[in-house]
């Protein structure tokens, strides 16, 4: 009884912020009667829809080109360093995606390769969104693959195979599913991408999640940009099912592999020279766009200083308040998300553990988020929520990124809850216990350590947000890091540039803190965030 009341009052949470948006950009979609409501289908146009599946298409492609001979390099072999090298990889990952973006920007200029407000870089866009993913291929593929019985491949090479001919037809085949679940992975949060495209795609690379907030905001016209919405949403719900499938079979074959002896200590001067020259050039690779912006953020006027950052502290004319007020507001909404999160997200789970189909629908509505892209979300708060002042508070910024939020916390706290007893929660209720005194003194304790990580990561994803936030953070009380960021980088003058890139080193290296304080407790970085 008690459980089925917590899984109502998630229902309705859930119903309320995704929804009644999703509902109202729907309601908008359908509204073809009113004036212009024809003239929206033209919004709809094939060189945008294959533009942006071309470049999730070309982004997966050389995402596993670079990322897969390092999955193989940690998978097969072990040296001093590997864990060092594994969280190496997975720093683009953890950072706000404003920060990759401007990372490459930086680094990527002085090449030639010049990327404005309005001129954008198809090279800069690949080349971002290949760092920011790499970690997915080395982690799925790499994880995989580690479990790998490694005796069919010395057979074939016993029988005289050539190496070549022993990964064609031996190695390919077997780790087949890894390479599909991961490819699926990166073309979903490619397809998706919105930071990355906004920033080095300029006006000229487009893209439906980079339209959607055009038309809404830049336009205001909510009738092109819900048509936009609704195939969005359409397009990445298919995605979703997608990577469900391929997950679960990637599971399946993970569950009846068996590692014998499947990474040994690097041998012949070959293989030594092999994983050096992948382990450095993919390093290098991932990490010299954020060395570039961190080394160019201390440059003032071609000199030496902390100009950028002190300048933080003061409002330009182009922003609503100073980009540090901004980073105080990101922090502040980060906590308050993180805290919403936590508790939408372990109401769930405790409503989840429990059987029945109340408890299957609870936890397949706090997984929904996931399969709804932050600007979709965005876009329908702001043509959903249109009552009272919500619009110019904070409030539905806060929502929205707890509710981006939850699935994260839901996936951390489920598992922890299914591996004690969950009597221990029936009896705390037959006893007289109401639900609040249940989740407070019995299961919170027991889960904290889950419930940490999950609001941590929360918290994290709320730090960086910028899809929903380019629609929700109107006003001085709203504006956060990377809408400042954004803000910036519209003017071309060099005092604001450098100001972007300190704000964005400042961004980075809180998220960074944030994912190293959390993932003390939780042992590997590789394994507690990917």
């Amino acid at each position: 009884m008690a459980t089925s009341r917590l899984a109502v009052a998630v229902l309705i949470f859930m119903t309320i912020t995704v929804g009644y948006p999703v509902f109202a950009m729907v309601r908008r979609f359908a509204d073809l009667g009113s004036p212009g409501g024809v003239s929206r289908w033209s919004a709809i146009d094939a060189g945008l829809i294959g533009f942006t599946i071309g470049q999730a298409v070309a982004s997966t492609a050389l995402t596993l080109a670079i990322g897969l001979p390092l999955a193989h390099v940690l998978a097969r072999y072990r040296f001093a360093g590997q864990g060092v090298v594994e969280a190496a990889t997975l720093v683009p990952f953890i950072l706000p995606t404003v920060v990759v973006a401007v990372a490459v920007q930086r680094l990527l200029s002085p090449l030639g390769v010049e990327v404005d407000g309005i001129n954008g870089s198809l090279i800069a866009i690949l080349v971002a969104h290949v760092v920011f993913n790499v970690s997915v291929v080395v982690r799925i593929v790499g994880g995989y693959w580690r479990q790998l019985d490694i005796r069919p491949n010395e057979a074939a090479a016993l029988l005289g195979a050539a190496p070549w001919t022993v990964f064609r037809r031996v190695t390919f085949p077997r780790i087949a599913p890894a390479i599909l679940a991961a490819a699926a992975v990166v073309f979903f949060f490619t397809f998706t991408s919105f930071g990355v495209i906004v920033i080095l795609g300029g006006l000229t690379r487009a893209t439906l999640e980079t339209e959607i907030y055009r038309y809404a905001i830049l336009r205001n016209d909510f009738g092109s940009a819900a048509v936009l919405a609704v195939i969005q949403a359409v397009a990445v719900a298919g995605l979703a099912l997608v990577n469900q499938r391929l997950q679960k079979r990637l599971t399946a074959a993970s569950s009846s592999s068996q590692a014998i002896l499947g990474a040994r200590p690097i041998g012949s001067l070959a293989e030594r020279v092999h994983a050096t020259v992948v382990v450095s050039g993919t390093l290098l690779f991932l990490l010299a766009p954020l060395l570039s912006l961190a080394v160019r953020s201390f440059v003032v006027d071609g000199q030496p200083g902390f100009g950028n950052y002190t300048a933080l502290l003061d409002r330009p004319a182009i922003l609503v308040i100073s980009p540090a007020r901004a980073v105080l507001n990101s922090i502040l909404f980060a906590a308050l998300a993180a805290l919403l999160a936590a508790l939408i997200g372990t109401t769930a789970a405790l409503a989840a553990q429990a059987h029945g189909r109340l408890a299957h629908l609870t936890e397949i509505a706090v997984l929904v988020p996931l399969g709804i892209s932050a600007v979709t979300l965005g876009f329908g708060y702001l043509v959903g929520f249109t009552f009272g002042d919500l619009r110019s508070s904070p409030i539905l910024l806060i929502t929205a990124h707890a509710v981006i939020g939850i699935p994260f916390v839901v996936a951390a706290v489920l598992p922890a809850l299914r591996n004690f007893d969950g009597g221990v929660l029936d009896a705390a209720a037959l006893l007289g216990a109401p639900p609040r005194r249940v989740l407070t003194k019995v299961a919170l304790p027991i889960l904290r350590p889950a419930l940490v990580a999950g609001a941590g990561f929360a918290a994290a994803v709320s730090l960086g947000e910028f899809g929903a936030s380019g629609f929700l953070a109107r006003s001085r009380s709203s504006l956060t890091a990377p809408q400042a960021v954004f803000g910036l980088l519209g003017q071309p003058a060099p005092a604001f540039q450098g100001q972007a890139a300190a704000l964005c080193v400042v961004l980075g290296l809180l998220v960074i803190a944030l994912v190293l304080l959390i993932d003390r407790g939780r042992g590997s970085l590789g394994r507690s965030w990917l």
